[in-house]
């Protein structure tokens, strides 16, 4: 990869503690770190609801694609960690409503366990900047919380 780095951040409770960033942008590329629903606290801010928590995930995510110049709708790849096999028919409807049109390339992986126990799905993205690259230069996809 090469030009100029740009580091996107949500304020998580992990982000300067671990040294990472919400999102990084280099050239034309978005790449979103693994994000969760957690709180300021790190614990989930939808204990037991994995749909729940992978659309507030996803909110997140929208959220730094969007300080990018990108939207959901610019998405070429997900995963999707998540920890209970029962959950997979949840996170994944969350996942089709928000990429009908997207259509990422995409993985999920049934993982031992996240940073805190009530976390139940992590969820990563990585996506391409509009011609020009420029913030605004995308429309923003907004998803609740």
């Amino acid at each position: 990869m090469s030009g100029a780095r740009r580091r996107i951040s949500s304020g998580g409770p992990w982000e300067a503690a671990v040294g990472y960033s919400r999102a990084i942008v280099v050239g034309d590329r978005v790449l979103v770190s693994g994000t969760t629903d957690a709180g300021p606290d790190g614990r989930s801010l939808h204990p037991g609801d994995a749909g729940a928590q992978a659309r507030a995930a996803f909110g997140i995510v929208a959220r730094a694609l969007a300080e990018a110049g990108a939207s959901l709708d610019d998405v070429v790849r997900t995963r999707m960690y998540v920890v209970d096999p029962g959950d997979v028919a949840a996170v994944t409807a969350v996942h089709g409503d928000l990429f009908a049109t997207a259509r990422p390339a995409a993985t999920l992986v049934i993982v031992a366990g996240l940073i805190d126990p009530t976390l139940r799905v992590e969820v990563e993205a990585e996506a391409h900047l509009a011609a020009g690259g420029a913030p605004g230069a995308a429309t923003a996809s907004v998803v609740g919380d």
